[in-house]
Formats: structure tokens, C-alpha cells, sequence
């Protein structure tokens, strides 16, 4: 019996954040060899072209003088995000906690909104984001601000990926998925690895394992999740597909768990529970929805 669309993008969906999770895993293990913005360049810009050549049928959009700009901008704004992204992971203790912090972003997106284009916040944003916040503060504070330097890199990688996605709400319809997300994937390659040639040592050898785990980086978490993030996202609505893209930093706590035996104490388990609830709370309405559909 065929899937139906909303079956079908579910378990794309929910793969996808698999993948993105397991980007982590291979990032973190990537980073044992090469610097992290050299490793950010080549992942972005290899898997960018694995896209442009994807969607080579749609080049024809590159000659649009109205929208190249504000791509490259997007693409600048997200070279940012990430470069503090994969600062925090070089330098964070713990993955688990650095994914849930990083996915404050998802809620802190409808005051990006308002504070950029005026949009107005929900009530449920108002909600959400105090117990974010008490969530925060339960990873941060043990006998005292004991902030490390990772977790203050992931905080503000989830401010920036909050920009990154109020301005592509604005953008992504008026050009095809797959170019849009190539011209970023470069943008970031190309800003992260020229940063690199000026601030950071390249090693004279890296070992073939280290570049075994950059190609899964480059393959599997970006180029192939992204592509299939765009097919899922076809499929459903755009709510129904942000409250799956919630499951990454479970996914990525269990892994992390699985893979580097990390452990959480029962205040960082709460906070991390603190702002996955925040997410739910922040999407409510989709929540409900969601489920009403399922049980009708």
C-alpha cells in the first residue's frame, strides 16, 4: 500500500533530523585532525557544489540581479552562525547540552521577526521563552556562573541561526530550494575558509580516518540531509515540518551518549528538558493541531 504525502514527509523529515544529528558525531570526530574553520570550508564548499551540480537545471536563476544579493547576504548572515557553531563545538564539553542550547534558536525566531519586520510575537512565544531561559540557566549555573566558552559560542550561534531563518522565511519562496541552499552552503565554505588562512595553523598531515569523517560531514549531514530536507518539506506544511526539525538535539543527546559515553546530570537533564518544552510551547498551536489530526 503507497505512503500517503503527510506519511512519506514524516519519515523523511525524521530522518533528516537523524542526519543532522549525526552531523555532530562526525563533526566532532573531524575536528580531532583539522582546525575548525578549515574544516567548515571544505565541508560547506564541497557539499555546495555537490548542490549546484544537483540543481544545475536552475542556473538560469543566478542571473537574478534582484535576488543573487540577498542570497549572498543570507549565506554571509549563515557563515556567521556556523563559524560560531563550530567554535562552540571545538570548545564545548558536551554535545548534548551545546545541541539543545543551539536549538534555542527556533524559539528566539518569532522575536527576531518582530524585532526586523515588525511581526508581531505570539503568546505562546512570550511563554516560551522565560522557561528557555530557566532551561539555560539550569545548563550554565552549577554553585555559581560557571559558564564555559563552548556554551557561550552556542548561544550565540542560536541567536544568529534565529536571524538566519527570519530572513529566509522572506526569501526561500522567491527562488528554487536547491540553489538558494547551494549559494549558502558556499558562502559559508568560502567566508570560514578564508578565515582560517589568516587565524589558524593547517597541520602539514592530517590522517585518512580525518578525512573520512569531513566526506561523511560534507555527503551525508549536508548535502544529502539538505536535499532531502527540501523534498520533505515539499510534502507537508511548513509547521508540521518544524515541529519534527524539534527532534535534532534529542537525537544528538542520545547519540552523543552512545557514541562519546557523555553524561548529564539530573540539573542539565532538566534544563535540556526545560527548552526542549519551550520549542513545544513555542509551536503550540502546530502541536494541538497535529495532534487533533492524528486522533481524529
Amino acid at each position: 500500500m503507497p505512503l500517503s504525502n503527510s506519511a512519506r514527509a514524516d519519515l523523511v523529515l525524521v530522518l533528516v533530523t537523524l542526519l543532522a544529528a549525526a552531523g555532530w558525531i562526525f563533526s566532532k570526530e573531524a575536528l580531532q585532525g583539522l582546525p575548525p574553520l578549515l574544516f567548515i570550508g571544505i565541508r560547506f564548499v564541497l557539499a555546495g557544489l555537490v548542490l549546484l551540480l544537483v540543481g544545475r537545471a536552475k542556473w538560469h536563476w543566478l542571473r537574478r540581479a534582484d535576488l543573487l544579493p540577498r542570497a549572498l547576504l543570507l549565506g554571509a548572515v549563515m557563515a556567521m552562525a556556523i563559524l560560531t557553531w563550530i567554535q562552540g563545538l571545538d570548545k564545548g564539553q558536551h554535545l548534548g547540552e551545546g545541541a539543545f542550547i543551539t536549538s534555542l534558536g527556533v524559539v528566539l525566531v518569532p522575536v527576531t521577526a518582530w524585532l526586523i519586520y515588525g511581526e508581531r510575537a505570539s503568546g505562546n512565544t512570550l511563554v516560551a521563552l522565560p522557561v528557555a531561559v530557566a532551561g539555560l540557566a539550569l545548563l550554565s549555573l552549577n554553585g555559581g556562573f560557571n559558564t564555559d566558552p563552548g556554551q557561550l559560542y552556542f548561544l550565540a550561534a542560536a541567536l544568529l541561526f534565529s536571524l538566519h531563518f527570519t530572513l529566509m522565511a522572506h526569501l526561500a519562496c522567491a527562488m528554487p530550494a536547491v540553489i538558494l541552499a547551494a549559494i549558502q552552503l558556499l558562502m559559508v565554505g568560502s567566508i570560514n575558509g578564508l578565515v582560517s588562512v589568516f587565524i589558524e595553523p593547517w597541520p602539514e598531515a592530517v590522517e585518512a580516518g580525518i578525512w573520512g569523517w569531513l566526506l561523511a560531514s560534507a555527503l551525508i549531514a549536508t548535502s544529502l540531509r539538505f536535499t532531502l530536507q527540501t523534498y520533505g518539506q515539499g510534502l507537508a506544511p511548513a509547521s508540521h515540518a518544524a515541529l519534527i526539525m524539534i527532534l535534532e538535539p534529542v537525537w544528538t543527546a542520545l547519540l552523543a551518549a552512545f557514541w562519546f559515553a557523555e553524561q548529564m546530570t539530573a540539573q542539565q537533564l532538566l534544563g535540556c528538558g526545560l527548552i526542549f518544552g519551550a520549542m513545544l510551547i513555542s509551536r503550540w498551536r502546530w502541536v494541538r493541531g497535529l495532534v487533533i489530526k492524528r486522533a481524529s
